[in-house]
């Protein structure tokens, strides 16, 4: 039984978890609904193993789009009802729309609803099982913290704010100055002559090492640390665990040792993927534009009513390497909304109009910037492109910040998808740290990623 005390899952293990049983779940499901009612429009053999293939892309891309990887909505019961209803609806409309890679409609409408059925509920026990189970303090990841006792709130927050499943049990004082037995919220301060036994007796699964002061870390603790290291305990820096965890490299914590940094993604110096990537903004852009155009009456209808003014409005921004171009947008402010000086947009900002509140939810303002995409002076995925003047007050306090232009801006990007409008410095600290981790992790494999992200963005009317 002790052994069942030390399981615990890595993030990128609980979501390959949850993509295998989605499809493993859903294929049984409609195998036992076709036994049991003659159900004939999905049967799984040899000479159409294709049909499976393709469900089962189907549902983890659709499954992305409607966030049932992120495992905070995964651990909510309530938030992953609304994802399987939405991901199973929309994998059996796609499914059933695209019969050269599916099976032909069927005749009986009996049998669609069977399939809608098959999958939904396949979908719903094993998500409830998996709340219930795998989310819950039986795999827990037992942490012990290595790092000064005045860091230990904020290193607890930024980890279990971003993995619940990261439970910080105890941490060890490497303040040499301050010797004192302190609680922490509900985690112990363990003594270096402790550790070893709490390390034991807690099942300790990772022992991280925070503390920015390497005196603190003394001959005893290094002792100690060796010990538990030949013992097979895992070991690890704090910024690598919080750049796994959290994905978003902690600038705070590196100060301006950039080296511990670079190189960024090597397909920054991919012309292989660089080429592929400007071929597809190319046609995304020149779609889009399509798109834009057809809106553009609309929009002009909108305004007439709700936002009398301008159509566009253009406005400098800063690009590739510090060049400064001019972005194009619908407009969505009032007129000389910035007649005091350029401040800093907010979540509820008075100088929208309520027209324009509907086209920043929806996303609709953001169309027009396809043509500076085709133009090069953006990217469909890259950091969002800040003005002059905020560029320039951000970077006096925060060294990093310029770091964000060693490529071009984008449409979308990593910091939108995942963090919600910044409207202090602060929060440009925040989509900073998210900015730096797209540059250095750079692929096509996260620009999809995005894409899915920002779909669902759009789609929850999440915008700002």
């Amino acid at each position: 039984m002790r052994r069942f005390k030390n399981i615990h899952f890595e993030v990128s293990e609980r979501k390959v978890l949850l993509r295998i049983f989605d499809v493993i779940s859903v294929l049984f499901s409609l195998y036992v609904v076709g036994i049991v009612f003659k159900f004939n429009y999905f049967n799984i053999s040899a000479s159409n193993f294709y049909w499976t293939i393709v469900l089962g892309l189907y549902l983890n891309f659709i499954g992305s789009v409607f966030e049932m990887y992120n495992l905070q909505v995964a651990s909510n019961q309530y938030q992953v009802i609304k994802s399987i209803i939405l991901t199973s609806s929309t994998t059996v409309l796609l499914y059933l729309l695209t019969p050269l890679y599916t099976p032909v409609l069927p005749t009986n409408r009996l049998q669609i609803f069977y399939f809608f059925i098959s999958i939904f509920v396949a979908l719903f026990v094993w998500r409830m099982i998996y709340v219930r189970f795998f989310a819950s303090n039986r795999f827990l990841k037992k942490v012990i913290l290595i790092c000064d006792k005045d860091q230990v709130h904020e290193l607890i927050s930024g980890l279990q704010g971003a993995d619940p499943h990261y439970w910080i049990m105890g941490f060890v004082n490497s303040d040499s100055s301050d010797n004192a037995q302190t609680e922490v919220k509900s985690v112990k301060n363990v003594t270096i002559d402790e550790l070893a036994a709490f390390v034991k007796k807690n099942a300790i699964s990772e022992i991280v090492i925070a503390s920015q002061n390497t005196d603190g870390i003394t001959v005893k603790l290094y002792n100690q640390l060796i010990h538990l290291l030949e013992s097979g305990h895992i070991i690890r820096e704090y910024t690598q665990v919080y750049e796994a965890i959290t994905q978003r490299i902690p600038v705070q914590y590196v100060s301006r040792d950039f080296y511990r940094y670079f190189p960024f993604s090597r397909s920054n110096q991919n012309h292989l993927y660089r080429i592929v990537v400007r071929s597809l903004e190319i046609g995304i852009s020149l779609i889009g534009l399509a798109v834009c155009a057809f809106l553009i009456p609309l929009v002009s209808i909108g305004n007439l009513f709700g936002n009398k003014g301008r159509l566009f409005y253009t406005q400098e921004r800063v690009g590739k390497n510090g060049k400064i171009f001019n972005i194009v947008k619908f407009r969505t402010m009032i007129k000389n909304a910035e007649k005091g000086g350029a401040v800093f947009a907010t979540s509820n900002d008075s100088r929208v109009t309520p027209f324009g509140k509907i086209m920043r939810k929806s996303r609709i303002d953001e169309f027009p910037q396809f043509l500076n995409i085709l133009k090069g002076d953006m990217a469909v995925i890259g950091p969002r492109p800040e003005r002059p003047v905020f560029v320039n007050e951000i970077a006096e306090v925060m060294p990093f910040y310029e770091t964000r232009h060693v490529i071009k801006p984008g449409l979308t990007g990593w910091a939108q998808v995942n963090y919600s409008y910044g409207e202090t410095i602060d929060d440009s600290l925040i989509k900073l740290q998210y900015d730096l981790y797209y540059i250095k992790h750079r692929s096509l494999f996260l620009d999809f990623n995005i894409m899915f992200k920002t779909f669902s963005t759009v789609l929850f009317y999440r915008g700002q």
